[in-house]
């Protein structure tokens, strides 16, 4: 039977994300499996970890990937020193390392069509799949694309979300409040997979949205 899972931030462990997408999961060509963003930064493996998600998608695996703030500041990050610096800050000498490279310029275009074309959120089912949430104070909550890429704390509000349930990342939260989280409207997928040294944190989860249980992996790198 199809699987739907939904994945938090990666932000480049790449051993961690491959053992939970084939021994954990053990992925399918009929499940889907949808990566909330933050594939990048921070962690030692970003190109990896995008290598790996072109490579199942090329073996016509179901993987499908949304845009988070890291995945922005990086495309972002030749429009001036400003945004370059923000991004530095913010892990991006990790990626640049990761690719070989020293500016976004340099990464070649199968790379630079891939962070394009990672979209703002996908509808599924009774989900909406975001990076970080909406702006729910908006007559249109999907106008709002910095919402969807920045925003924190959010709880989000079923009428608003159509009585959909939103599956977010972005605002890490412990294993303890991932796991109490499958019956609310508002599901957070991130618990720091980047962050092992964190106790309560450091794995990286992934939502079943059929049966709404986790699977998650501690992080390995």
């Amino acid at each position: 039977m199809p699987r739907t899972f939904a994945i938090g931030d990666i932000h480049g462990c790449f051993k961690t994300f491959k053992k939970l997408l084939l021994d954990e999961i053990n992925i399918q060509q009929s499940d889907e499996i949808f990566c909330l963003g933050d594939y990048i930064d921070r962690g030692d493996y970003s190109k990896q970890v995008v290598d790996l998600i072109l490579a199942l998608r090329s073996c016509n695996y179901k993987i499908h990937t949304l845009r988070g703030n890291h995945e922005q500041m990086l495309l972002d990050s030749n429009i001036s020193d400003k945004h370059f610096e923000l991004w530095i800050k913010n892990g991006g000498a990790y990626t640049l390392h990761s690719f070989g490279i020293k500016n976004i310029n340099e990464l070649s275009p199968e790379y630079l069509d891939f962070f394009n074309q990672t979209e703002f959120f996908i509808e599924k089912d009774n989900y909406l799949l975001v990076h970080a949430g909406f702006n729910l104070a908006m007559d249109d909550i999907f106008a709002d694309k910095s919402a969807m890429l920045w925003l924190r704390d959010f709880a989000g509000h079923r009428k608003k979300q159509k009585g959909k349930t939103v599956i977010h990342g972005h605002d890490y939260v412990s294993v303890a409040d991932i796991r109490s989280q499958s019956l609310r409207h508002s599901i957070n997928v991130d618990s720091g997979c980047v962050y092992k040294d964190y106790p309560g944190y450091g794995h990286l989860c992934a939502f079943n949205l059929e049966e709404r249980s986790w699977i998650m992996q501690r992080n390995i790198e």
